[in-house]
């Protein structure tokens, strides 16, 4: 082959290789978050989604579990945000009962893409906890709710009776061991600007709830605007509904 015609060759091979790469898409990056960020309340710790987190896993999203130390309202948020600062790219920010307190703060973060709050409170303006449960009756857990040095705990008739009355008898005496006082000053900390305001939220109403009014759950998902399911649950359906906890954490997820 002479000089020229391996010259002539190399042009067209180069101009098939242009043509054929101008023809094939794009490729687009799928929809949806990978990251998740779960938020435990009051009494409890990461553990409480050992359930879920599994699940989660399965479907390739990446996962942490926030340990709040429950002594402030500002250490939970802090401890919150430090979780979302781990995860590269954007974040679903999930939070029970009190987290829902704590992901309304912590989720005007500018990686939290989205929302989703389990059987959780959620501030309006300038609310706080005991702002929150104002609006409704709140259910007959009071009296079992223990005082002591400045810190809250549960007794064992609230987690067997308004906690985790749909948990199985070895679950709740474990609930019971290892729940983690909450500080009271915890309860008094306003929210300002909550990030539910300018996100999209997803939520999940325990239609047996002990601890918040389900009817609270019910008005402030209505409220938020929220996507929302009802399930037969007590207060921890990350414990006695995992699968369905998750499925609506994935579909939250994908729809980011």
């Amino acid at each position: 082959m002479t000089l020229k015609q391996i010259i002539t060759t190399v042009i067209f091979m180069s101009t098939t290789l242009l043509s054929q790469a101008q023809k094939t898409p794009s490729i687009t990056t799928p929809k949806g978050v990978k990251n998740v960020v779960l938020v435990h309340g009051a009494f409890a710790d990461g553990s409480s989604w050992s359930k879920v987190i599994p699940l989660l896993q399965a479907k390739g999203l990446h996962v942490i579990a926030v340990q709040n130390p429950l002594i402030s309202f500002d250490e939970d948020v802090a401890a919150t945000k430090r979780a979302i600062a781990q995860m590269d790219g954007p974040v679903l920010l999930a939070g029970h009962s009190y987290g829902g307190m704590v992901i309304s703060e912590a989720g005007k973060d500018p990686k939290v893409a989205g929302l989703l709050y389990v059987a959780a409170l959620v501030p309006e303006e300038g609310q706080n906890v005991n702002d929150v449960n104002a609006a409704m009756p709140p259910t007959a857990v009071g009296p079992e709710i223990l005082l002591s040095n400045g810190f809250l705990s549960l007794s064992p008739k609230a987690v067997n009776e308004f906690f985790a009355q749909d948990a199985t008898p070895a679950e709740r005496k474990i609930i019971y061991v290892v729940q983690t006082p909450w500080a009271v000053s915890a309860t008094q900390q306003k929210v300002y600007s909550p990030a539910w305001q300018t996100k999209p939220s997803w939520s999940v109403i325990a239609a047996r709830d002990g601890m918040i009014n389900p009817d609270l759950q019910r008005f402030k998902a209505k409220l938020i605007k929220a996507n929302s399911i009802e399930l037969s649950s007590g207060h921890v359906p990350m414990v006695t509904m995992p699968q369905k906890v998750a499925a609506f954490i994935l579909d939250a997820a994908a729809q980011l």
